[in-house]
């Protein structure tokens, strides 16, 4: 890797895990977490109809650093994932409805058939690159910001 090449990868790396800063719009593109640990800002696929959903991240080879997709339904429910037909590893943060992280399943192996329980109240899931959220803390009561999570409920609201 060039020098250029590795200054550019650490500035990028650098404005991903930046304070987010409260005036920053929120986008259907965008999903901000915070925590103790400091905030992260990922690009995002929204995947909010059951055949999108049933899709999610299946046949996708790669995905840059601070990217990945984030799972909406209409309600808290019980979800589970698993890795059929998905290549790459996956960490799984799954949130409820005030976009609380209830829990975060860590490296999901591609292609594993073993079903992955996120809890019962969750409406919320944002899958990243394996081992993303263990290098930026993401943790269990972490803040997600997403348009798609209801101002009213929201534990980190846009606008705010």
């Amino acid at each position: 890797m060039g020098k250029w090449s590795l200054l550019i990868s650490v500035f990028l790396g650098l404005l991903a895990v930046t304070p987010a800063r409260a005036e920053a719009p929120c986008r259907d593109d965008v999903v901000f977490l915070r925590g103790d640990w400091g905030s992260a800002r990922f690009s995002v696929d929204v995947a909010d109809t059951p055949e999108q959903r049933s899709r999610g991240l299946m046949f996708v080879e790669s995905m840059p650093t601070m990217s990945g997709m984030l799972f909406v339904y209409d309600r808290e429910q019980a979800v589970s994932f698993w890795m059929k037909n998905t290549l790459i590893p996956l960490d799984m943060i799954f949130a409820d409805s005030s976009g609380v992280v209830q829990k975060v399943h860590d490296t999901a192996v591609p292609g594993d058939l073993t079903s992955i329980p996120g809890g019962s109240n969750i409406q919320f899931v944002l899958e990243v690159n394996g081992g993303m959220a263990k290098k930026l803390g993401i943790s269990v009561g972490s803040e997600m910001r997403h348009p798609a999570i209801d101002t009213g409920a929201a534990a980190w609201a846009c606008g705010s």
